[in-house]
């Protein structure tokens, strides 16, 4: 199997409930829980910061704060799911509740060096 990393990117969102994100949380990790037990799940992988970071872009360590206002959607986390190929990949995604939120995923597949 190949493994893929799903880039999740969703647009800033207002404050939630306490109930609200409970049950978001509930969805992902149900989510987690098919891949895994249907054995694509990889790595768990990571949310992100929504608000923190920062753009560097050159070897002289400029910088600019980032994400920005501006983007359309921020990357929001991370995981990495094992499939036969980009197509099963996809076919995967279909149920990941970032769709929910009015998010996309980027899926990627991982180079192996060595």
């Amino acid at each position: 199997m190949t493994e893929f990393v799903f880039l999740w990117r969703r647009p800033q969102r207002p404050a939630r409930t306490p109930q609200q994100m409970q049950e978001t949380m509930e969805k992902y990790l149900a989510w987690f829980r098919e891949m895994e037990a249907k054995g694509h799940l990889a790595q768990y992988g990571q949310p992100l910061e929504p608000k923190a970071g920062r753009v560097v872009t050159g070897k002289g360590g400029d910088f600019s704060d980032g994400p920005y206002a501006e983007t359309k959607d921020i990357v929001m986390g991370y995981s990495v799911i094992a499939a036969k190929d980009l197509d099963e990949a996809v076919a995967l995604s279909k149920d990941h509740p970032i769709f929910d939120e009015g998010g996309v995923i980027e899926i990627r597949p991982l180079l192996k060096l060595s």
